[in-house]
């Protein structure tokens, strides 16, 4: 026994000498660890810019006539760019990726699951709608978006809101309403523009009034400036020889180059117009020059890109020239930033909210099975065949595609297998064309995410309680839509995924292209390391540490 116990103090003196070794070694690296601590620079403001449907192959494809002093110039020359990245979802729309941004959290975590879906009362909701607050001195509509409520998780800026105690400002500006909302989180701020009067306007969720540079800026109208203003290219003809010829006029899209903005169709103006806002925002509430010392956080959408490319599909000369006039815009807002704040004072993040197809008929021309797809008739078939099948009218309740709703109840009433009639519809979708693949509720309450990455997309997009018991995926290059024009996106498919993601800020952050692969939920746990920030609870994205110095 006496040895037992001599040999048990061995063992603890051996482990008590090793914990000493262990510490000493720590503190040596702790205090390593410390000094360079000391020499840390957070930030005095970060720049989160989406452009709205702006797909990574045209940033890639047009870089070369980039301006020399051009902003996306100098993002992919001083930056570090993610070759694949993705919005790793499989709904690809304005909201969802926006929420993604700052939340890092996929669809079904953040709640965001399209711009629109139909509720539990069968109503049609839009994502940012809040019958509980108004536009400020704006005409409100039943579904315009003036807050956040639909938001089911936190943000990078509500977090580092939380952690300066309030004294870090967070604002958002974009051309759509959930464009800046989505950016601003919980608590920051979001402005958004108002097509009616051509203002930008927050709403009651945020404040009761407009603090007085926002209401100076709107009297000055700067959009004026825009109307019965031509639209020329910039680069000579010879630059846009590989684009899509120009289609034929029609009432939906007259407009060929050059054209002339007017109130109602003047989209780059729009774009001009946010970043004027973004840059009375800075000045207005002193981004970047916080007199607390506390980071700010800017988020600045811009829209115009992905109304450019509705109307004429990104291989057209007009998408292409305007990515040529965005270059240039943030060019001249970055060299702003440079004098306001100070060139090595910002973080600067740039990507997309998704990326876009080309239009049917140029992937037509291109010998692919590129097709719209009228839902009308679709879903009204499937109706049809259900009803042959069971003998239960009305089966298919509501639709919103790519979502499909059932009458669960009447399934129910009938005694009638839900898994049953969902397996029969799906069967039967998946004959009809242009249509690649059908998830079923069940399949999505059982977790499908083994099968493909597709079935991944598409099970992060689909959320328990708001989602559709249907969800289709069409195929490659094909959408859905009644018209015989323009281009769209919303799929899993690559071209609608894969975005730019862009870091810089050279304090933090190396250049150079990289080729590891990245999604746009790694923006927030990456911007949470940087600033030492707690990460927003529903990120699933991880740090970009390839990108950091």
């Amino acid at each position: 026994m006496q040895r037992m116990t001599s040999s048990f103090r061995l063992r603890k003196l051996f482990a008590f000498a090793a914990c000493a070794a262990t510490l000493a070694a720590v503190s040596i690296d702790t205090a390593a660890a410390s000094a360079k601590a000391q020499d840390f620079k957070p930030p005095k403001l970060v720049l989160v810019m989406v452009i709205d449907g702006l797909p990574f192959e045209q940033l890639q494809r047009y870089r070369g006539q980039f301006a020399p002093d051009g902003g996306l110039r100098r993002l992919l020359e001083q930056g570090s760019y993610f070759t694949n990245a993705h919005q790793a979802h499989g709904v690809t729309v304005t909201a969802v990726g926006h929420s993604a941004v700052l939340s890092g959290a996929y669809p079904y975590r953040h709640g965001i699951i399209g711009n629109n879906w139909i509720d539990a009362g069968g109503r049609l909701v839009y994502c940012t709608e809040d019958a509980n607050h108004k536009y400020i001195g704006e005409e409100t509509g039943e579904h315009d978006g003036t807050s956040p409520a639909k938001l089911r998780v936190d943000t990078l800026g509500d977090q580092l809101r939380y952690a300066s105690g309030k004294r870090s400002k967070v604002v958002a500006v974009s051309g759509k309403d959930r464009g800046a909302i989505l950016l601003a989180g919980k608590t920051g701020i979001a402005y958004m523009f108002m097509d009616k009067t051509g203002d930008f306007a927050s709403s009651t969720y945020y404040m009761q009034q407009h603090p007085a540079w926002a209401e100076r800026f709107n009297k000055a109208k700067p959009q004026d400036r825009y109307y019965a203003k031509s639209w020329k290219p910039l680069l000579p003809d010879s630059a846009y020889a590989d684009d899509a010829p120009d289609p034929e006029p029609n009432l939906k899209s007259p407009n060929r180059f050059p054209f002339t903005f007017y109130s109602e169709s003047g989209e780059p103006g729009a774009d001009y117009y946010t970043r004027l806002k973004a840059r009375a925002a800075v000045e207005g509430e002193s981004l970047g020059t916080n007199p607390s010392g506390a980071t700010d956080l800017l988020g600045v959408s811009l829209s115009g890109h992905d109304y450019v490319n509705h109307a004429y599909g990104p291989e057209s000369r007009m998408s292409h020239d305007h990515l040529q006039q965005l270059d240039r815009m943030l060019g001249k807002f970055f060299s702003y930033l440079d004098r306001r704040v100070g060139k090595d004072n910002v973080l600067m993040v740039l990507t997309a909210d998704h990326g876009f197809a080309n239009t049917a008929e140029f992937s037509q021309g291109r010998h692919l099975d590129a097709r719209r797809i009228d839902p009308k008739p679709l879903l009204a078939g499937l109706d049809k065949a259900l009803g042959e099948r069971f003998g239960i009218t009305g089966l298919v309740k509501n639709s919103n595609p790519p979502e499909v709703y059932l009458d669960y109840a009447a399934i129910e009433r009938h005694g009638v297998p839900r898994k049953e009639v969902e397996d029969a519809a799906a069967r039967w979708l998946l004959g009809q064309p242009g249509i690649a693949e059908v998830f079923t509720r069940s399949q999505m309450e059982q977790g499908v995410a083994a099968k493909s990455r597709l079935a991944l997309l598409m099970q992060r997009a689909w959320n328990r309680e708001l989602s559709g018991d249907l969800v289709l995926v069409t195929g490659a290059y094909s959408s859905f839509g009644a018209g015989d024009s323009g281009a769209t996106h919303g799929t899993p498919w690559a071209y609608d995924t894969q975005v730019p993601l862009v870091l810089m800020g050279r304090p933090w952050i190396r250049s150079g292209a990289v080729q590891q692969y990245a999604e746009v939920v790694d923006i927030a746990p990456t911007l949470a390391h940087l600033l030492r920030l707690r990460l927003p609870a529903a990120a699933e994205g991880r740090v970009l540490g390839e990108a950091l110095k």
